[in-house]
């Protein structure tokens, strides 16, 4: 694959990518133990790569939690290609495949160092701080 932009992972080489990514930024990049990263509930989500000339760059997972809810989750950017949009058209493309799936809300549970991201993509806090893998999160979610 050559084409840049962030597409659905549809196929096993497309999904190895977004795995790939995944694992540099929060394995290896964060120090989350590979089993908590790979958690089991890859196979009942959608997958999202990011690739730019052929390289994946970016990755993040859809799943459905409640009827007409999504959670977003495994947002990852590669460290060397952060600051330069790819999280907003990342969560763009999550975002728009979650109202072609009837799905109203998107709730999702965001590192606090990235929170004001989210906050720009006028998601929400709800929740007070809670740990996660050893690493500070809040929930937040938004109304599509």
């Amino acid at each position: 694959m050559t084409a840049s932009g962030v597409r659905v992972a549809d196929t096993e080489a497309e999904r190895a990518d977004a795995f790939a990514v995944r694992h540099a930024v929060f394995v290896d990049g964060q120090g989350v133990p590979e089993a908590r990263e790979r958690d089991g509930q890859d196979d009942e989500a959608v997958h999202f790569v990011a690739t730019d000339d052929g390289e994946a760059i970016g990755a993040a997972r859809l799943r459905d939690v409640e009827p007409e809810t999504g959670k977003v989750e495994r947002v990852a950017i590669r460290e060397s290609r952060r600051g330069e949009g790819w999280g907003r058209r990342v969560m763009a493309t999550v975002e728009e495949t979650a109202r072609d799936r009837g799905l109203d809300t998107l709730v999702l549970h965001a590192q606090t160092h990235v929170e004001g991201f989210y906050r720009r993509l006028d998601y929400e806090t709800v929740s007070d701080e809670f740990e996660d893998a050893g690493i500070p999160h809040v929930e937040m979610q938004k109304e599509l």
